[in-house]
């Protein structure tokens, strides 16, 4: 059923589709690799510089690098060709992505992602807003030539407003517990110092966020993969406050840090109507669609022959 036919026709609840963007950006993230690379490696030149010895025996800079572009070389290379060829469309197509389109994407994407989401893991804010940029224009592309009856749209909206009442998002990393001894004397070496991240990878019992340095990512009132107690002790947490220890619900203990404050929002049919015309119309489109499909237009090849 298409979009504009199920105006007359009662829909349940809708959940923001995230799968998608996550699997974009998660190649798109692919790309700050190569960027690093080429850091690594100024104006080109091959150094046998050690980076690192083992039993005496030296590691060389240009040995990393190697190993580096042979582990992700490709997948790199190819999110950066993807963003230049969205850019080329961006700019043929005289599409243009706004800094309120940007802030209401990344609301909506904290939003609907659980704490536990890894997506935007190690990047910065305008790292961030690079690759939603990069999605956005994607969508912009693909929905430019799709009708929406203007009905549906406010329908959508209607019976998904929910979704646009955006809560509080709380940027999180945490060190787990076993006992209230542990997590105290967690608390007392942050008070005098101790790097957060250091603590959480030796001492942390969460394995996923241990590996991480603590990072749990965005958290929410809406969360559900983070303990209850936990969200509920964010509130009464300024940035970059470090809580007292905070009983959880399975009997475990948590220290937690606060890297930053989203406020919450709330945003009109008018503020999110270009989004949801892109949703419904990505629905009637045949098949998924990536970056990859317009490279042939925009002449685009690497060092990989054919891309294939």
């Amino acid at each position: 059923m298409r979009p504009n036919d199920r105006t007359n026709t009662a829909r349940p609840k809708r959940h923001l589709k995230t799968k998608p963007v996550l699997i974009v950006l998660g190649i798109l993230l692919l790309g700050n690799l190569l960027w690093f690379i080429a850091w690594l490696i100024p104006n080109g030149a091959s150094t046998n510089e050690t980076v690192a010895t083992v039993d005496g025996e030296d590691i060389t800079h240009d040995e990393w690098v190697a190993e580096m572009e042979t582990r992700s070389g490709r997948e790199a290379l190819e999110a950066l060709v993807n963003e230049r060829v969205m850019e080329a469309a961006a700019k043929k197509h005289a599409i243009n992505v706004s800094d309120e389109e940007l802030a209401l994407e990344m609301s909506l994407y904290r939003s609907a992602t659980e704490g536990t989401d890894q997506t935007f893991l190690g990047l910065n804010e305008e790292q961030m807003e690079k690759k939603v940029r990069a999605r956005i224009i994607l969508e912009k592309v693909l929905a430019k030539d799709v009708v929406v009856e203007e009905t549906a749209l406010e329908t959508y909206y209607e019976e998904n407003q929910s979704l646009y009442e955006i809560p509080t998002s709380y940027d999180v990393k945490a060190i787990y517990v076993a006992t209230m001894q542990e997590a105290e004397e967690v608390k007392s070496e942050l008070d005098n110092g101790s790097s957060f991240e250091g603590l959480a990878r030796e001492l942390s019992i969460d394995p996923s966020s241990a590996a991480l340095g603590g990072t749990v990512g965005f958290v929410n009132s809406n969360t559900t993969a983070v303990d209850a107690n936990l969200v509920r002790a964010l509130p009464d947490l300024k940035a970059e406050e470090i809580s007292s220890p905070i009983p959880l619900t399975d009997g475990r203990f948590v220290v937690v840090q606060v890297q930053s404050i989203l406020e919450g929002s709330s945003f009109s049919f008018e503020d999110v109507k270009a989004h949801i015309q892109r949703e419904l119309a990505l629905e009637q489109l045949p098949q998924s669609v990536t970056p990859r499909a317009f490279w042939e237009e925009f002449a685009a090849s690497w060092q990989y022959g054919d891309g294939g």
